[in-house]
């Protein structure tokens, strides 16, 4: 899968991710989508080490399961971050 595919696949799934993990995100949608890209990411390097193969083909459902668990781990993390700034200002 290509650069582009990467892209593409991030931001759907940082847009699935924001839909299963509902609530106030700073920055919006946009930043979400964009986490989803870095997410799609992880999801990768997620699959590649526990099951021995990473995102491979666009249409593959492995690699959507994959990319959005990864969204979804790093929208936890960046909310918690930023949730913990938030409190101290």
């Amino acid at each position: 899968m290509g650069i582009i595919g990467w892209i593409v696949l991030g931001l759907i799934v940082g847009a699935i991710a924001k839909l299963i993990m509902p609530g106030k995100d700073p920055g919006g949608i946009l930043v979400t989508m964009l986490l989803g890209v870095v997410g799609a990411f992880v999801g990768g390097l997620i699959g590649k080490f526990i099951f021995g193969t990473g995102l491979n083909e666009f249409w593959s459902l492995q690699t959507w399961i994959l990319a959005i668990v990864g969204s979804l781990i790093v929208l936890g993390i960046y909310r918690v971050i930023v949730g913990r700034k938030a409190v101290k200002h």
